[in-house]
């Protein structure tokens, strides 16, 4: 029988997170779903542990991977309707994920979900700042612009296959496809109740990377769009300055030279990739770079009476920031 939806994770060397992510998934109150690992030549234990698992392992090799492509395939083993697609080192905190991420579709015109991501413990605290300021706690099931993140989201396979993702870039293949469902006339849903934990640990020169590979592919998908000196500048005092009273106002205890190593990271990296591609609209801006008011941003989670999954101790641990 055909399931309920067909999950895609990316992976490269998991096997820190993988467990986690399947654990959540075996919680779920949907049971019927398909799950895929798009594997891109791990050397770890990574494709061990799936296979204690009820999951599908596909490979690619590292020289043909890119996210689009690596995603290409792993929806082309999908045999749902709805594919959703996870990151390795995300993993859910209530057993009702899919089902709030999924919900949405029942309206013919969605033709895309994507749900709340928080940080762990170990998450540098300008990234939770980026993560409550992209996913907000209230829902949006028609967003006004073709935001989304493919670390916790889900799509309609029928239209993925009119347009599948763009495997040229070197990310926000994400982004890309929203646009393109967008400019269809079809709509975004943000679904906040859908919430996972997003690990990154990164190096400072793995965020520079990251937001660099982010910038040129934003340059790729919106070529008239500029990122100049003053807007790197700008936005790394603006933004350091919400990261630094956001601290004070929380009595986090944070290391300010992490905030603007940390921001200076961002918006260098991104800079370097829109020159590097070869400027951004203003409502994009605005979704991913412009802090909201700290009045806009709740302190706590929003909170639910569903019990959250237990995991093992060894898991990384929510943070309330």
């Amino acid at each position: 029988m055909k399931p309920t939806c067909s999950i895609v994770i990316r992976s490269y060397n998991e096997e820190k997170h993988i467990a986690r992510l399947l654990t959540g998934i075996s919680q779920q109150t949907i049971k019927d779903v398909q799950t895929i690992l798009v594997d891109s030549g791990s050397t770890d234990s990574t494709v061990e542990i799936a296979s204690h698992f009820p999951v599908e392992v596909v490979s690619i090799r590292p020289e043909e991977f890119t996210f689009g492509r690596s995603l290409n395939l792993g929806i082309s083993h999908a045999r749902a309707d709805f594919v959703v697609i996870a990151s390795a080192h995300v993993y859910p905190v209530y057993p009702d994920w899919l089902e709030h991420l999924l919900k949405p579709f029942e309206d013919s015109q969605v033709a895309l979900t994507y749900g709340k991501q928080r940080g762990a413990e170990m998450t540098k605290y300008s990234e939770h700042q980026i993560f409550r300021h992209w996913f907000p706690e209230q829902s949006q099931l028609r967003q006004p612009h073709p935001f989304c993140n493919n670390a916790n989201a889900a799509i309609r396979r029928s239209l993925w296959e009119l347009h599948p993702y763009n495997e040229t870039l070197p990310a926000l293949e994400d982004l890309a496809w929203a646009r393109w469902a967008f400019e269809q006339g079809y709509s975004i849903a943000y679904v906040a109740e859908a919430e996972i934990i997003h690990v990154h640990n990164e190096s400072w020169q793995g965020v520079f990377n990251r937001y660099r590979r982010e910038g040129m592919a934003f340059k790729q998908i919106y070529p008239h769009e500029t990122f100049r000196i003053y807007d790197l500048f700008r936005l790394w005092i603006v933004n350091v300055w919400h990261d630094l009273r956001a601290a004070q106002q929380e009595h986090a205890r944070v290391k300010w030279q992490d905030i603007v190593r940390f921001r200076w990271m961002q918006f260098l990296g991104t800079y370097r990739g829109f020159h590097e591609s070869g400027p951004l609209t203003w409502r994009l801006k605005q979704a991913f770079y412009y802090p909201r008011s700290l009045d806009m941003l709740p302190r706590q989670h929003s909170s639910r009476k569903v019990m959250p999954i237990q995991y093992a101790d060894t898991t990384p641990k929510q943070t309330k920031g």
